[in-house]
């Protein structure tokens, strides 16, 4: 069973339409996706509504849970509450917000106002997540990504440390942009086992956090 919170369509960066992705991870053997394109305050509206739509339709048809959702993607962090909130409110289900990963420019303090925020669920490749960061989070409620995603992924061993270290949440994004991206159960366990967990740490990852972010997603 898969769970994956994280991925991209043509209505920003991705390859594929919402509907063609979803279908695509039923046959990647997903129980769970979100689809969370890259937005901004002039998005919201037009992606969570639309998504919304796709994901309500393949719900119906096919077995899987599809999520709607959006990632906060280089915005000013002073904004991230602000429009973290306007996107529940529009109907997000779900928000993830692009952390502060080594491969690109993101403004620093972004990480630790979206773990500061009561409506952000996700803080995807966090890159160097401090302490104080991963303690702010696990204190909120907030997931830790690790990702899986080429370039994101080279501090994935440095997040396991440090939020394995105060108790935050983690959980396996693909970040996928592409069907090739998607997950498989060899590309979970192996990225995962690369990330420095053990046998315990991993079901902890793929199917426990999971599960409590959707009980956390269902109460909203």
């Amino acid at each position: 069973m898969i769970y994956d919170f994280h991925t991209h369509t043509f209505l920003s960066d991705g390859e594929l339409s919402p509907l063609e992705l979803i279908h695509r991870a039923v046959l990647n053997g997903y129980c769970a996706i979100s689809v969370t394109d890259h937005a901004g305050p002039g998005e919201l509206q037009r992606f969570i509504t639309e998504v919304t739509r796709d994901c309500a339709l393949a719900e119906k048809y096919w077995n899987i849970k599809a999520i709607p959702g959006v990632e906060l993607t280089h915005l000013p962090a002073a904004v991230i509450p602000d429009v973290a909130k306007q996107a529940k409110e529009m109907g997000a289900q779900l928000v993830v917000v692009h952390g502060e990963t080594i491969v690109e420019p993101v403004e620093p303090g972004t990480n630790i106002a979206a773990v500061r925020s009561p409506h952000v669920d996700i803080l995807a490749h966090p890159g160097l997540l401090s302490k104080e960061e991963a303690s702010i989070a696990k204190e909120n409620n907030v997931f830790i990504e690790i990702s899986a995603r080429k370039g994101h992924s080279l501090t994935n061993g440095h997040v396991v440390k440090v939020a394995g270290g105060v108790g935050a949440k983690l959980l396996l994004g693909s970040d996928a942009h592409d069907e090739g991206d998607l997950l498989s159960e060899d590309m979970v366990i192996a990225v995962l086992r690369g990330s420095g967990l053990d046998e315990s740490a991993i079901e902890e990852v793929l199917q426990t956090n999971p599960n409590l972010l959707m009980d956390k997603l269902q109460k909203k």
